[in-house]
């Protein structure tokens, strides 16, 4: 696809399909902060859209062609949206310039010293990191992040030096369209098989990504890491082993090993560009994390202390529940989770049944579809009997999962929802009554 030079630049009243997503809003408040016009569409309303509103977009609940006016200079939209989609028919129909999201972060990312960070698991927090490190060093960089950033509140923050700091997903391949300066790979697990056929192929993907870096770049990746180490060897970049910068003793406001392990990808990234080491190790210990990443949301009225967590993978449910018994030491731990997926809960049920065993309890809550179409041959009750050493229990409704928790659990237990979709509005209506 050729696109116009600067389209970016030269947009000036700007539309977006699936504007919720928390990589494409980032997008859209960049450009409320350059003053474009911003209008965009998705779904379901969200705290995300509310917050965009609140900052000048114009949003519309669900998808229609009247969204779609001749006046908008470009679209850009989701990949999770099909060419069915009846905003996307009309402006293709109208002849409106149109980018996918990572299109678009290709034209933000082709002119900066683009540091990309990539990973089936830890991308956030390592962005997120790096980004704290960046600022509190005066360096000023653009971030774009798949969460938002506990101390500015948002998924944005424009700097005005040459250094963007992106998350880069390799969901199909979008990080293909990034060009990293730096390239941080935390890990590569199974994960997205509704879209890769195995893990090699998606060990491919990284193999192209990794590719991408220039010879004057860097790859910063665990060399002790047996999955990654094969999408390395073609590499032109200069290789920076995050092992080196690893610290078993680091004392950091967000628990668990995995948090330590992104850390030392963040404190590599700091060496590269030569920030002080001892001030880059202060701002690690200073990080006080992210939305949705083994988040406080308070107490209930009860006692309950109440967490919240976007894990998604039986991997990232490991880590999360391993962090969480580690800080919680002897208290009874509850997980609510709700599957994200009726792909990825029947290709990895095996590895979900052995996901939560640091946890007293499990209450399941049905599967969360977000893109696909229902699957009769897989459920929560399913995964529920699959379950090992720990209790597992599947419910109808997030209602019901409320109520159990209001009946069973006391004081000072531990209460984690866990999952991609909208699982922790149960934790904010116990905390919160909202």
């Amino acid at each position: 696809m050729t696109l116009e030079k600067n389209i970016l630049k030269n947009s000036k009243n700007v539309h977006f399909i699936g504007i919720g997503g928390i990589g494409i809003s980032a997008i859209a408040r960049m450009f409320i902060f350059e003053g474009k016009k911003v209008s965009g569409s998705d779904m379901s309303d969200s705290e995300n859209i509310s917050e965009l509103r609140k900052s000048g977009a114009n949003i519309s609940i669900g998808h229609d062609e009247k969204n779609i006016s001749k006046d908008i200079d470009l679209v850009i939209y989701t990949i999770a949206i099909t060419e069915e989609n009846p905003e996307y028919k009309k402006a293709k129909k109208l002849g409106i310039k149109m980018l996918t999201y990572p299109q678009a972060l290709h034209e933000i990312s082709k002119d900066k010293f683009t540091i990309a960070v990539s990973g089936t698991h830890g991308k956030t927090t390592t962005t997120a990191m790096i980004a704290k490190i960046m600022m509190d060093a005066g360096l000023d960089p653009t971030v774009i992040v798949g969460s938002m950033l506990k101390d500015t509140k948002t998924n944005f923050i424009a700097g005005k030096s040459k250094y963007l700091v992106v998350e880069s997903c390799e969901y199909r391949k979008s990080f293909l369209n990034i060009e990293p300066t730096i390239a941080i790979v935390t890990n590569i697990d199974n994960d997205h098989l509704d879209f890769y056929k195995d893990i090699a192929d998606i060990q491919f993907a990284f193999t192209e990504f990794i590719n991408k870096v220039p010879k004057n770049g860097y790859l910063v990746y665990n060399k002790k890491d047996k999955i990654v180490e094969p999408t390395t060897r073609d590499t032109i970049g200069r290789v920076v082993d995050s092992n080196d910068f690893y610290d078993k003793d680091l004392v950091l406001k967000v628990p668990g090993i995995h948090n330590k392990k992104n850390a030392s990808m963040a404190l590599a990234v700091a060496h590269i560009l030569g920030i002080d080491k001892h001030k880059a190790i202060k701002s690690i210990e200073e990080f006080s994390g992210t939305w949705r990443r083994f988040e406080y949301k308070g107490n209930t009225k009860d006692g309950v202390i109440v967490y919240d967590d976007y894990g998604h993978h039986p991997t990232e449910i490991k880590a999360t529940l391993l962090g969480a018994r580690e800080f919680f030491g002897n208290k009874k731990i509850t997980v609510a989770f709700q599957p994200h997926l009726f792909s990825r809960t029947k290709l990895l049920l095996n590895d979900f049944a052995v996901a939560f065993k640091d946890a007293d309890r499990v209450l399941l809550a049905p599967i969360y579809p977000a893109r696909e179409v229902f699957d009769s041959t897989i459920s929560s009750e399913i995964l529920s009997k699959k379950i090992k050493n720990t209790k597992a229990i599947s419910f109808n409704s997030f209602e019901e999962i409320e109520k159990y928790v209001r009946e069973n659990l006391k004081k000072d237990e531990v209460f984690i929802t866990i999952g991609a979709g909208d699982i922790y509005k149960i934790g904010e209506k116990l905390v919160f009554g909202i």
